[in-house]
């Protein structure tokens, strides 16, 4: 990429020394962060440099976002890993009035004075003034010289000694006794803008911390310790509730990026059947030299989609994403049909034909008759009722896919189920979220069904379960 990068900075006038490097080194955190942007949007990155004003951080941040960022998912951890190569300011520039009003007289930070210092330059709201006075609070409560502890460890000390639940409520106090009486419009309003300020602070502290961290222990070391993964690539098994709403918006988008990918993939698949006629009179005219076969369209058809699923509290987040991801993509398949079970079995298509499908999934918990004994998930059962009411719908036409982790509570298997499915449809494939290492521990029968599906996949996040939707699409 060195090489690439010279030939474009030839084509104008060079960034200021140095910042070309902190450049691509920024692109390389951006990779090892699993957010990272493709050779050609790196050589975009270089290409806006000579256009912008250099000395703009605000105008560098967007640049290089616009160019570098294609998820929304994904620009939070670009924000921190900017911040970290790109600081606003020297770590430990403290230089400012804002400790000359916090301290003492003698360079020491009276911890009272200081929250109330903060408290005045909240209320004001100027951006550089609650840098500066985050600075300052790493410089008394957070202080990371020497290599003991972790930046979430110095985050902590700092978030302990200054209570921002406590500031919002002073904050909101303040507001009350300056105004004889606020609608409660005004209020919310207040308390949004007020929010927004000691998140800035947070995150000025957390900024701070970190580029204290990589002047003493290296920035590439810090850079992969602090960016999470990005939410596609989050455990379906850990999901905050943010996370889960995070997810839910993404549905949306993936669905039409696959359903792109899967036409695309259709139109440029496999020829047909070899069109002799047509071969023949074609080489006619050249004497059959040179030889130019033709071949008949290919029809590619649409499978049918069956998709059974448990939905227990186990991975009852699993089932649900890939239910939201399938209904999404429904126009990709002839036909889809979904089933739910915990120790019994029933269908649930009926619930996503009309409306949101995430309502559909609540209703689906309360209206779906999805236990029969003692709510425990019982795949033997739940499979052989499958067997009973629905086996002879299926055709060679038909793709069945099971989602679950396979722990069946140590009752009967019924595992000649999904053999005799296998022979019915045109292909059964089992979605486990569960890593492959647990497969088989305590009471999982993974492989005693195993043994029956065209495959047993690992699916543990939504970029996984993407890929193996198009696969079968």
């Amino acid at each position: 990429m060195d090489e690439r990068v010279a030939d474009v900075l030839a084509e104008g006038p060079p960034p200021v020394n140095g910042l070309l490097q902190r450049v691509l080194d920024f692109v390389q955190a951006l990779r090892r962060a699993g957010v990272g942007p493709t050779q050609s949007e790196a050589i975009d990155a270089v290409r806006t440099l000579p256009h912008l004003d250099l000395l703009d951080r605000t105008q560098l941040r967007e640049a290089l976002a616009a160019v570098t960022v294609t998820s929304v998912t994904h620009r939070r951890a670009f924000d921190d890993l900017f911040a970290l190569y790109f600081p606003a300011r020297p770590a430990g520039d403290g230089s400012d009035r804002a400790v000359e009003d916090a301290g003492d007289g003698d360079g020491e930070l009276d911890p009272e004075s200081y929250l109330d210092e903060l408290l005045d330059r909240l209320m004001e709201g100027d951006e550089e003034t609650i840098r500066q006075m985050a600075r300052l609070a790493v410089d008394q409560f957070g202080r990371v010289e020497g290599r003991d502890g972790g930046v979430s460890y110095f985050q902590y000390k700092v978030f302990r000694a200054v209570d921002l639940q406590q500031l919002l409520r002073d904050m909101l106090g303040r507001t009350v006794d300056d105004a004889e009486q606020l609608t409660p419009l005004q209020e919310r309003l207040h308390r949004d803008e007020f929010e927004a300020r000691l998140r800035a602070f947070r995150q000025e502290v957390e900024a701070e911390i970190r580029r204290r961290a990589a002047a003493d222990r290296g920035l590439e070391q810090v850079a992969d310790r602090m960016t999470r993964p990005p939410v596609e690539e989050l455990d379906f098994f850990h999901l905050s509730v943010e996370d889960q709403a995070a997810l839910r918006a993404q549905i949306r988008p993936l669905a039409r990026k696959l359903a792109s990918r899967v036409s695309v993939k259709r139109r440029q698949g496999k020829d047909g059947r070899l069109d002799v006629r047509r071969t023949v009179r074609e080489s006619l005219s050249t004497g059959g030299v040179p030889f130019d076969p033709h071949f008949r369209p290919r029809r590619p058809h649409k499978p049918e989609l069956f998709v059974i699923c448990d939905v227990s509290g186990s991975v009852a987040s699993f089932a649900r994403f890939t239910l939201l991801l399938v209904h999404a993509l429904q126009e990709q398949f002839s036909k889809v049909r979904s089933f739910a079970f915990i120790d019994t079995l029933d269908e649930v298509t009926r619930l996503f034909e009309r409306g949101d499908p995430t309502d559909a999934m609540q209703r689906m918990l309360a209206e779906a008759e999805l236990v029969w004994l003692d709510g425990h998930s019982d795949y033997g059962h739940s499979l052989e009722r499958f067997h009973t009411r629905y086996a002879r719908d299926l055709t060679p036409r038909s793709t069945v896919l099971i989602l679950g982790d396979a722990r069946n509570n140590y009752r009967q298997a019924n595992a000649w189920v999904l053999q005799d499915l296998a022979r019915r449809a045109r292909r059964v494939y089992w979605l486990n979220p569960e890593p492959i290492q647990f497969w088989d521990t305590g009471d999982s029968i993974s492989s005693s069904y195993a043994r029956f599906v065209e495959d047993m996949v690992e699916v543990r996040n939504l970029k996984q379960l993407a890929t193996f939707v198009e696969r079968i699409a």
